[in-house]
């Protein structure tokens, strides 16, 4: 079963470093950006993960979370067809996904005046 944690202090290791498993760090917010504030202070940036039931602030917060992959209404979000990478600490590149052939080409430029 997965592990809640609430009331999580944000100088607190559950909350500043990557955990990998099923738990979740909650901590309470006054508003939209404090909670942003609160999700990108931090070294790691693998995925993120929040509820919403609006749209335009699904879209707003999720292009300012300084993450490689965002949950919104959904903490299942790996899949095959889509890019699985991070930022930060957490890595530079993806892997999956057509964007993650990249990694394993290497471009040449050839310039030939005639």
């Amino acid at each position: 079963p997965p592990t809640v944690l609430t009331n999580v202090s944000p100088n607190s290791d559950a909350w500043k470093t990557e955990v990998f498993g099923p738990v979740a760090a909650i901590m309470s917010f006054e508003s939209e950006d404090d909670a942003l504030d609160i999700a990108n202070d931090c070294n790691v940036g693998l995925a993120s993960y929040f509820c919403t039931n609006d749209l335009s602030r699904a879209f707003r917060f999720a292009k300012k979370l300084e993450v490689g992959m965002v949950g919104v209404n959904e903490g299942i979000i790996s899949t095959t067809v889509a890019p699985f990478g991070g930022v930060k600490e957490s890595g530079i590149g993806v892997e999956g996904s057509h964007l993650g052939v990249k990694e394993y080409l290497e471009t040449k430029y050839i310039f030939m005046k005639t």
